[in-house]
């Protein structure tokens, strides 16, 4: 089992954009052995303490492998909405992970 953590930073305006490209690539997730155990778009009030830009979202999720994950990056249908993504997320941080 893996883990993954995705801060994800918007280019301005692109918020629709964003909404649009997610309402495709999340419900794929499952069909790859995987699952979106969060998903937040923290306020100002949310943050102790930060030394970083602020995220416009938060992913945490699940894959049973790296081989699943790998699966899910290359999904065709996903594919074809890649252009949303590249209109409308200026940066990603991806941390992946295993449970200890």
């Amino acid at each position: 089992m893996i883990y993954f953590t995705q801060l994800i930073y918007l280019k301005d305006g692109q918020e629709n954009t964003f909404n649009e490209f997610e309402s495709v690539a999340i419900p794929l997730i499952a069909k790859y052995n995987g699952q979106l155990l969060f998903r937040l778009r923290p306020s100002e009030n949310d943050y102790v303490e930060i030394s970083m830009e602020k995220p416009y979202e938060i992913h945490f999720g699940t894959f049973q492998n790296e081989q699943d994950f790998q699966e899910f990056m290359k999904d065709e249908e996903r594919k074809k909405f890649l252009h949303l993504k590249e209109q409308s997320i200026q940066s990603t941080l991806l941390v992946v992970g295993k449970k200890l």
